[in-house]
């Protein structure tokens, strides 16, 4: 997962934008990697892989600090970075909440200088969409020709040398999925109207995102997985860790979202992550408890989703220090989605599991009973 600076978190919030491309955000850290970075670059990139692989994990240039950007295992990083050195394309793979956009986003900012070349899979994204479509004003007016042509985000990447982003690319239909493998496969995009073939420039390359919770959704074919080099991104291997990236990515968005609360407690936090952690794997912290697993997705990013919306509501509603209400509210919404199934998990796990573990967790315990009363 990732952290911001400061600085780059003032930047957000002071500006008009809601939110900013990562390469606007930590523009002075990029350009400071640029400067000094002594190494090799491959064709196309900014800076070299050595370079790239600080403004993702984090270290030092100068008297300037680096931050992390994704808390992890550091040689996934590696290995993402030295995929995109060569011809293959990447993909990430993991739970919802695992970083995988994030990771791909600053590997684009800070191998390209642009993030911004996205195409975002859903049920309904067209082949048209991934390969090129036509102003058709133009087109009935006068034919085909380059003016009319409107260029896919992979397209620009090609003619450009450089990353293009497809995200949540299991949500296609397989039509259109197959559509990249003769992108992938040959680096040329055929435009029969224009009697033309456009060939990738060196630099080109995708780092595509998928969900596994939507596998059986839309499965890869075997021929495109094998155009991609994959990496599977673990959810935080400890609680530790994920009490570290929670409480940084709710601070930042507490920055950016401009709320007027005091941050979280530690408690707090670290109740949110337990709790999340515990039904996400189905048992006590201590594995001296099975647990009935919730059927919503209670990842990392869900659990900043629950902080940050405490803070909106104890500074629009209450006095601005989040209290256990506040946090009741936004676990329920977070754990219960199926009413029938999901408010019998959660109230076992309410009187199996939080009622007895003591007076730290009382108030926790009757804020989240009264919500699930």
């Amino acid at each position: 997962m990732a952290k911001k600076s400061s600085s780059a978190a003032a930047k957000q919030s002071s500006g008009g934008d809601l939110r900013s491309p990562a390469e606007e955000l930590y523009a002075e850290e990029i350009e400071a990697l640029i400067a000094a970075d002594k190494h090799d670059k491959p064709p196309g990139w900014k800076m070299s892989a050595r370079a790239v692989h600080t403004y993702i994990c984090g270290g030092t240039v100068g008297k300037l600090k680096i931050t992390p950007k994704y808390i992890g295992y550091n040689r996934l990083v590696e290995i993402a970075i030295a995929t995109l050195v060569t011809d293959r394309a990447l993909l990430l793979i993991g739970e919802p909440g695992t970083a995988k956009s994030w990771l791909s986003e600053h590997l684009s900012a800070a191998i390209n200088g642009d993030s911004t070349k996205v195409v975002q899979g859903t049920a309904g994204t067209t082949e048209e969409q991934i390969r090129y479509t036509w102003n058709y004003a133009m087109l009935i007016a006068h034919g085909p020709s380059p003016e009319a042509l409107i260029k896919s985000p992979i397209l620009r990447a090609m003619e450009s040398g450089s990353l293009a982003r497809f995200e949540e690319i299991s949500r296609c239909a397989s039509e259109v999925q197959d559509a990249m493998i003769s992108l992938l496969s040959e680096k040329r995009l055929s435009i029969p109207e224009l009697a033309i073939e456009v060939p990738a420039q060196k630099g080109f390359s995708v780092i595509a995102t998928a969900n596994t919770r939507d596998r059986g959704v839309n499965d890869m074919s075997a021929a495109l997985k094998r155009r991609f080099n994959i990496i599977v991104l673990p959810t935080p291997n400890t609680i530790e860790t994920e009490i570290e990236i929670v409480g940084k990515r709710v601070s930042e968005l507490a920055s950016n979202l401009a709320l007027k609360s005091e941050l979280p407690s530690d408690d707090a936090i670290e109740q949110v992550v337990t709790i999340f952690r515990e039904l996400r794997t189905g048992q006590t912290l201590d594995g001296k408890n099975k647990l009935k697993s919730p059927s919503g997705v209670l990842s990392t990013a869900e659990a900043i989703s629950v902080l940050a919306n405490s803070m909106a509501l104890s500074a629009s509603f209450g006095s601005g220090t989040i209290s256990p209400e506040d946090v009741a509210a936004g676990l329920q919404g977070a754990v219960v989605k199926d009413e029938e199934k999901d408010k019998i998990a959660w109230q076992e796990y309410l009187t199996n599991v939080l009622k007895k573990r003591g007076s730290a967790w009382r108030p926790l315990f009757n804020a989240c009973s009264e919500h699930n009363g």
